[in-house]
Parts: C-alpha cells; sequence; structure tokens
C-alpha cells in the first residue's frame, strides 16, 4: 500500500472565443471540401474550433455539438460526410450546412453551430 496521495483530475478549462489575428493554416492546405480541427491554448484554458473549406470559401465553426456539447468529430478531422457535403456530428447523426451551420438533419434540427470568426489574409487563414 502506497502513501502517496492520487492524482487530482482536473478538466481542462474552455473558451469560447479567440483573439484575432492567430495565423492558423495556409488556405492552400485545406481541401475543397475539406476541413481541419484545431486547438488553441489561450491563457489556462483551450479553444477547440475547426475550419471548413467548400466552394472556395472558407468559414470557422467552434468544434460543439449545439445538440449535446460534444466536439463534432470522433476521429481526427473527419467532419464531413464520405460526399463532402455536409458537417456530420460523429456522436449522434446530426448533420450541418458546412457554410452556414445551420443543423439540417439528426437530433437538433433547427439548431445552429456557433460562428468561429476566421478570414483569408495572404493566402493564410487567420481568426478575425
Amino acid at each position: 500500500m502506497s502513501d502517496a496521495p492520487e492524482p487530482i483530475q482536473t478538466e481542462r478549462k474552455r473558451v469560447w472565443k479567440t483573439p484575432p489575428g492567430v495565423a492558423l493554416c495556409a488556405e492552400a492546405d485545406l481541401a475543397d471540401p475539406g476541413a481541419r480541427g484545431f486547438v488553441l491554448q489561450i491563457g489556462e484554458a483551450y479553444f477547440h474550433g475547426f475550419l471548413v473549406k467548400k466552394d472556395g470559401r472558407v468559414v470557422g465553426w467552434v468544434d460543439r455539438c449545439p445538440h449535446a456539447g460534444f466536439p463534432l468529430a470522433v476521429e481526427l478531422d473527419r467532419y464531413l460526410t464520405p460526399d463532402g457535403e455536409l458537417l456530420l456530428c460523429g456522436w449522434h447523426g446530426a448533420v450541418f450546412s458546412p457554410l452556414s451551420g445551420d443543423c439540417v438533419g439528426g437530433p437538433g434540427m433547427g439548431g445552429r453551430l456557433t460562428d468561429w470568426p476566421v478570414e483569408v489574409v495572404g493566402g493564410v487563414v487567420r481568426t478575425a
């Protein structure tokens, strides 16, 4: 029997916004259609978001399903349906429009993803 104290498990603090101007990736690094997740440390907390590129447009979303609060992707960067037409919550099957964030099927129908403001400046995707 050990006298060592058990480690304390603490939940990582989350934030839901990012400061402007943070370089994320080159626009050319995103497939069209394609999606890529990001975790940014902001102070002592973490932001989870993802970018989607479709039809030449790049948009950002907070990586949180409005139905259950979980991240959308079950596997790293697997946000899109196999045909690349919709975003899929891998936990509950809700599907979202990749450019508007509207839930168009499954649980949470009528809900919407939370915007993550991003912009493309000089070929680089940055937080806005």
